[in-house]
């Protein structure tokens, strides 16, 4: 059975399997070696994700994620007192373990933790939910639970967060204003500066938990000309955005663990195969 890669997030993950998108491409590198599997929900912020998880990583599941990225965080910094601030939402940096008192800060809060010790799926959790939330427990940490040890085929989950892209506020503008003439916005629901406030402390929630991130907000205004470049309405990607993310994911899997070119095919390359005894190609072990 191959293993499977799950990319958790927004509408830039829902939209990932277009023509030139960076999940089809994912899909494409890992062709017959890893299934690719899409969970991108279009508007999302990380609050509402919350409610999908037990859904996306099942309770019962015995053989989990060999890797999975999480890409939130575009939605929750929509402004306050614009169109799209009932995408927003603030929530609170919670330490891990979760111990000591801290100010509350602004961030994406869907977090994956893997006991790297004991090859265990832990958790998928959420940091800092709502306290209505009917997975929140006492201590404001909210899990979704566990499943059985991974097989010896599946290698511990590798868990990548990724922050949210740059903003270019003149390309949401006009976006907007293409859409609805001169009902559009005056000003734009997002700004580059909020994004790189959640970007921020993305990164340095997985540096504090140990595990991978790719700093896209940062990435991407390293080139010239990057908001037209990588952005096609100043928030969602261009082909070569697209690619952006592709290359970096990629690269991130195989410092890791999970380099492409490592790994098997999930069955002989038809040159292996004998046409006089197809048979004895096909005695090996599974993934």
């Amino acid at each position: 059975m191959r293993p499977q890669i799950v990319l958790f997030g927004d509408s830039i993950t829902e939209q990932s399997f277009r023509s030139g998108g960076w999940g089809s491409s994912l899909a494409n590198t890992y062709s017959r070696k890893a299934d690719v599997l899409v969970r991108g929900y279009g508007g999302y912020n990380t609050r509402w994700a919350l409610f999908l998880l037990t859904h996306i990583f099942p309770l019962n599941s015995t053989k989990p994620p060999a890797a999975t990225t999480i890409f939130f965080g575009a939605n929750d910094a929509a402004l306050l007192g614009r169109n799209s601030e009932r995408q927003h939402h603030q929530v609170h940096i919670v330490p891990f373990p979760l111990s000591i008192e801290f100010p509350p800060l602004p961030i994406c809060r869907i977090i994956c933790c893997y006991n790297i010790t004991s090859s265990h799926f832990v958790a998928v959790s959420w940091i800092g939910a709502a306290a209505n939330s009917p997975f929140v427990h006492s201590s404001g940490f909210s899990t979704i639970g566990t499943s059985d040890n991974f097989s010896e085929c599946s290698p511990a989950m590798l868990v990548v967060l990724i922050t949210p892209p740059p903003v270019d506020e003149e390309g949401r503008k006009e976006y907007a204003k293409s859409l609805y003439g001169e009902k559009a916005m005056q000003f734009p629901e997002r700004t580059n500066e909020m994004a790189g406030v959640y970007a921020r402390q993305c990164v340095e929630l997985a540096k504090d938990l140990g595990i991978h991130a790719i700093d896209l907000w940062s990435k991407m205004q390293g080139t010239d000309g990057w908001q037209k470049k990588f952005l096609s309405d100043g928030l969602h990607l261009t082909p070569e955005g697209n690619a952006v993310v592709h290359e970096e994911v990629v690269r991130v899997f195989s410092e890791a663990w999970l380099s492409a070119a490592d790994m098997p095919y999930d069955f002989p390359h038809h040159s292996e195969i004998d046409g006089k005894n197809p048979e004895k190609a096909f005695l090996q072990k599974c993934l």
